[in-house]
């Protein structure tokens, strides 16, 4: 038994992973969902669907790695985090998933504002804000506005927690996926008594806490028939995504900072103890790694609004794409290369879900700003691209003035797989960009957990050092840097002169 299944349960995809202990990936399975948007502001989706695409990616991957599903020793889950799924005594959702891009509770996180000081807050939960999208926000709002929902649930999960409840029986959350819930003291390691208590909820019907990287048990019958595995499988707690996919490429040290541009944005610094910023611009985690925490600054829209776009506006070119068996996103990256750095004053809000670090506001809207009669569509992905680049640049340099220097930049995600925008942020940051060679490097940092928890390492230091392989360096470019100074102010100005106009 010497492979080990990294899960990386997304905001549109699950993608299952096969490793060995030197590294290498030998399968790769990608499910994607649909999310539903029944009412402004709400996203939610089946709880059924990710156990669906789990099944059907694990399967998959088994079979395209030659190995027999008795190689497979123990697998961990690299989760979203913030998407609750409420279930009943028997284990069947009471309502769909309400993922964490949903805001319907503005109302609920504006009375828990009223109920609890924000300074509070931040110093116990690590979040600098009482956001809607937060787990707390949502139960509450569960119970004010489908109270029989609330009565009948009996368990309230994160989306790990609900996988691994479906693959070995047990109802657990750990500590690096509940930091964003609001209801876990981060340096207590508890529940946050307090906010249970405002909300009207008993720590019982939420999971039993574990580290990340801790064993859970062997998958149950039902779980290794349904994945095609057997009981002998162990299944281990894993992390929030960015902390997963921190561990997939080696920042498990202050000194650098990882980002990974998939539907959001996340950037993560490493620390060795909690750190607070003054102005609370930047959320405060607890990592994948034991003992350790990190800054995490995030954005809601970043991979999700280069999609968005292509889904809009380059119908036939993606057609076109999947006929001749090309990704349409190369040709959108290709035609955006031959449009100067800048986009020609063209500029971009992406906040096409409202906006979070460091603004913090959810009636925040996307923007395109400056366009004439010469700017095509490749400018508009250049620009979009930009922005991104931009929100990253923003968000780096609070955690540099919070004391943290960041010589280099690792960057995982499917934007990570763009050359063009690879040099983009190197350009905008004017620091070295470097790719994991690992792209999915949540689904690496979730299968280290696991070989780690199951024997294969001493520790996590050991296991980055035999897996984690990185791609080329993308140096910045000092002539662009002058023409992205510009349009990173312009940037910022934009949003300054507008959030008057939000919401």
């Amino acid at each position: 038994m010497d492979l080990f299944l990294g899960i990386d349960a997304g905001t549109t995809a699950l993608k299952v992973a096969i490793f060995d202990l030197e590294g290498r990936l030998l399968a790769l399975d990608r499910q994607e969902y649909q999310l539903l948007t029944p009412a402004p502001a709400w996203v939610e989706l089946d709880a059924e669907v990710y156990w669906l695409a789990l099944c059907k990616a694990v399967r998959n991957a088994i079979r395209s790695s030659g190995r027999g599903a008795e190689s497979v020793r123990a697998l961990a889950i690299s989760s979203q985090g913030e998407t609750l799924i409420p279930l009943d005594r028997d284990g069947r959702p009471t309502r769909r998933a309400i993922v964490w891009l949903d805001n319907r509770a503005v109302r609920e996180a504006a009375w828990l504002g009223q109920q609890f000081d924000v300074e509070e807050v931040y110093r116990v939960t690590g979040q600098p804000e009482i956001a809607p999208g937060w787990p707390a926000c949502k139960i509450l709002w569960l119970k004010r506005n489908e109270p029989e929902a609330f009565k009948r649930t009996a368990h309230f999960l994160l989306l790990e927690d609900y996988l691994l409840y479906r693959l070995a029986g047990h109802l657990v959350t750990e500590l690096a996926l509940q930091t964003s819930s609001l209801l876990l003291d981060i340096q207590r390691k508890a529940w946050w008594e307090p906010m249970l208590d405002a909300i009207g909820l008993l720590p019982g019907r939420l999971g039993h806490l574990m580290e990340p990287g801790e064993r859970v048990g062997p998958l149950s019958s039902e779980g290794a028939q349904a994945l095609g595995l057997t009981t002998r499988t162990l299944a281990v707690t894993g992390a929030m995504d960015q902390a997963a996919g921190a561990v997939g490429a080696g920042n498990i040290a202050p000194g650098l900072a990882t980002e990974s541009t998939g539907g959001a944005l996340a950037i993560l610094a490493t620390l060795a103890e909690p750190r607070y910023d003054p102005k609370r611009r930047v959320p405060c985690h607890y990592h994948a790694l034991p003992d350790a925490y990190c800054l995490l600054p995030w954005g809601q829209t970043a991979g999700m609004a280069l999609r968005w776009f292509r889904d809009q506006f380059f119908d036939l070119e993606t057609r076109a794409a999947r006929e001749h068996g090309f990704d349409a996103y190369d040709l959108m990256a290709d035609a955006a290369t031959r449009v100067p750095a800048g986009s020609q004053g063209l500029t971009v809000l992406p906040h096409l879900e409202g906006a979070a670090c460091p603004e913090f506001n959810p009636a925040a809207r996307a923007v395109f700003y400056g366009a004439t009669l010469r700017h095509t569509k490749a400018h508009f992905v250049r620009a979009i691209m930009e922005s991104v680049a931009y929100m990253l640049k923003a968000n780096l340099d609070i955690v540099e003035e919070l004391g943290l220097p960041v010589a280099e930049v690792r960057c995982m995600g499917g934007g990570a797989r763009s050359p063009l925008w690879l040099q983009i942020k190197a350009d905008v940051l004017q620091k070295p960009v470097i790719p994991v060679a690992v792209e999915d490097a949540a689904c690496l940092g979730a299968a280290l957990m696991a070989a780690t928890a199951t024997g294969g390492f001493a520790s996590l230091k050991e296991g980055v050092e035999q897996m984690v392989c990185l791609g080329d360096t993308f140096e910045p470019d000092p002539r662009r840097a002058e023409v992205y100074r510009e349009g990173y102010g312009q940037y910022l100005e934009l949003y300054q002169r507008l959030a008057p106009m939000f919401g």
